[in-house]
């Protein structure tokens, strides 16, 4: 992911000090626990409506960067993670932890996160602008007219649908509805992460992103395929914004996936042929091993900053829904708003307090579809009273020490799964993250 930099600008070339290597390291512990709450059933894919133990979360990187030649850097993020989310993860469209996206069994594993060459090409007679050492990022002066070109490895979202105030659940929001545009579908595999290319063209004041990436062979799934059926395209233009001297930014992202996903209307057809049992994406997707799966979205991503310490932000999403979700979750439209507030004004500068509103909704055929007792790979009770999911979350995180964070975090789902026969819902956290 490239960090972006506030530094001011210099004149020149490469000629500036930088460094070959990029080193860092993230330890990110959750531990989750929500109430009991009213059900008059429960499915298969349902959140638990008993107290559930506490459920934990762990991730660990590595982030590994090392200068090739001019421009260019190779990153390598070797990873950990483990535990697992409430109820397994599933029960609610706007999932309750995003780190458990990423954690495919209860027990450790170590994986390659990414691994992917980053190509830098200066564009005309440009200004040069000095990056810090960061994330995936070598200290070093980038051209601000330029072209890059990124591929191998990675999370499509590191390049897309950035967010200054929601954006990582290792040190901000936990609720996918919040830190992400969740009607975006965006490729990857169970762990979030999938390999393709992704471009960039960078202007002052503006730029245009585009990746082609592969696509899970079934729902939500660790394989990945990208051929001439099976491959998913996103467009993202950027136009930075000030207001009263202050920074902001509008971000406009368009998503187009092909892949195996069968349609709700056949996942409709086919429940009554399955007798008493319930159709399940994946297992039909299995079974029937074919392609012509087809989702478009677009999106809406904005941000201000209102003072030193205090910023706002917004998504509104919105796909086609007539294809099964495939990838990220099981929201067809979708808005938030929230706003994030440092710690400055009652002397904490390093601390931020926060608090965000989402609503989620479903297509026409994804209603019918849960409410015939249909199941997706996140959500499914069986059957059905629709309202829209609407989600509250607010945290508090407090520098303990340099390097280590402490949140508090609170999240009140109504209507979970996008059923008002079950719920409300209060669910809370607390989150340990070390960065060095």
């Amino acid at each position: 992911m490239l960090i972006a930099s506030h530094s001011a600008l210099s004149q020149g070339g490469d000629s500036a000090k930088s460094s070959p290597w990029s080193k860092h390291f993230q330890l990110t512990v959750i531990s989750q626990i929500h109430s009991g709450f009213p059900s008059a059933y429960s499915g298969d894919k349902s959140l638990d409506n008993a107290v559930e133990p506490w459920a934990v979360s762990m991730t660990t990187t590595l982030f590994i960067g090392r200068k090739l030649w001019k421009g260019a850097a190779f990153y390598f993020n070797p990873e950990m993670s483990g535990g697992h989310g409430l109820s397994f993860a599933s029960g609610v469209a706007g999932a309750l932890n995003g780190e458990t996206y990423r954690v495919g069994a209860v027990e450790p594993e170590i994986f390659i996160a990414r691994a992917y060459v980053e190509q830098h090409f200066p564009l005309g007679n440009t200004d040069y602008e000095d990056v810090d050492d960061d994330v995936n990022q070598l200290k070093e002066k980038i051209p601000t007219s330029r072209i890059t070109l990124s591929a191998g490895k990675f999370a499509v979202a590191d390049f897309f649908d950035d967010n200054t105030y929601s954006k990582d659940p290792r040190t901000q929001f936990f609720n996918w509805a919040v830190w992400a545009n969740g009607a975006w579908d965006y490729p990857a595999n169970t762990r979030g992460y999938t390999f393709g290319l992704a471009a960039a063209l960078y202007k002052p004041g503006w730029a245009i992103r585009f990746s082609s990436v592969a696509v899970p062979t079934i729902a939500n799934f660790h394989t990945m395929e990208y051929n001439v059926h099976a491959h998913s395209e996103t467009l993202e233009l950027q136009h930075n914004l000030m207001l009263n001297n202050r920074k902001g930014m509008i971000r406009v992202l368009a998503n187009n996936t092909h892949s195996r996903a069968p349609s709700y209307a056949e996942g409709i057809k086919a429940i009554p042929a399955q007798d008493s049992f319930l159709l399940d994406v994946i297992k039909g997707a299995e079974e029937n091993n074919k392609y012509g799966g087809h989702k478009f979205g677009l999106g809406v991503n904005l941000e201000q900053e209102l003072s030193d310490a205090v910023g706002v932000f917004a998504r509104a999403g919105w796909n086609d829904g007539k294809y099964v979700s495939w990838a990220f979750t099981e929201i067809d439209n979708t808005f938030s708003i929230g706003t994030s507030i440092k710690g400055s004004p009652w002397k904490r500068p390093d601390d931020v307090w926060a608090i965000a509103l989402a609503s989620n909704g479903l297509s026409s055929g994804h209603k019918t579809f849960l409410g015939d007792g249909g199941y997706g790979f996140i959500i499914g009770d069986g059957q059905q009273n629709y309202s829209r999911e609407s989600i509250l979350e607010t945290y508090y995180s407090i520098l303990l020490s340099a390097h280590f964070w402490l949140t508090f975090d609170y999240q009140f789902i109504n209507n979970p799964a996008y059923n008002m026969d079950r719920g409300p819902v209060h669910v809370f956290a607390f989150r340990g993250h070390i960065e060095l």
